[in-house]
């Protein structure tokens, strides 16, 4: 399955976020055009995503949500699970362990870094504070494989230059400092400011347009 794209890997984790939902509703099948109008995309787009994995519905019922909420699961999550660890326990990376409590039993953070002492030894949402200079010995330790970086701008290329010498193979970067990593390492970067200046410039162009047709 590694020939699926980016994009495909990102709508199937939010259908399966979307079926999970309807299935604790009671809900047992579910057509193409429902998954379309929780996910804001075209009923076209989901079909193809699961023909893609070779999945097919009835046209009398559907998809089943728990058989294809299983199928997913298979492509997306690791059987023997993965473990994360997240550098920088700020306002960020503390949000980020609360959401995260329990969410994915296949994908756990399992350990944090930080250089203030205040915080090293504690827990924060079950997950202990290590010393940042502890991070190399306790990533090979814990055996973990990703990382989230969540640390002040002018930090984050030594972070991650030390993530990747510890053997990081993927790394999700929250801080507006790009980086670069090896091709055998997986990089995801996401820039809060990038995203509210593309929402800011849309509501824009919508207000433009319409002071535009006030005027014909």
């Amino acid at each position: 399955m590694k020939h699926i794209p980016h994009k495909t890997i990102e709508r199937l984790s939010q259908y399966r976020r979307a079926l999970l939902l309807c299935l604790a509703k009671g809900k047992d099948h579910i057509f193409s055009h429902e998954i379309a109008k929780i996910q804001h995309i075209t009923a076209v787009q989901v079909r193809r995503d699961l023909m893609l994995i070779g999945y097919t519905g009835t046209l009398r019922k559907g998809y089943k949500i728990q058989e294809l909420i299983n199928l997913i699961s298979e492509i997306i999550d690791s059987k023997e699970g993965q473990k994360v660890a997240i550098v920088g326990i700020g306002n960020i990376g503390m949000s980020i362990l609360k959401y995260f409590k329990g969410k994915r039993p296949k994908l756990a953070i399992v350990a944090a870094f930080d250089n203030d002492h205040t915080k090293i030894g504690k827990k924060f949402s079950e997950v202990t504070c290590f010393d940042i200079n502890e991070l190399y010995d306790e990533i090979k330790k814990q055996n973990i494989t990703i990382a989230i970086i969540t640390v002040p701008a002018e930090r984050t290329v030594e972070i991650a230059d030390l993530l990747v010498k510890a053997g990081i193979k993927g790394i999700l970067n929250f801080t507006p400092r790009p980086i670069n990593v090896p091709d055998n390492v997986f990089l995801e970067e996401f820039d809060m400011t990038t995203s509210l200046e593309k929402v800011a410039f849309y509501v824009k162009d919508q207000k433009d347009n319409s002071n535009n047709l006030s005027k014909v």
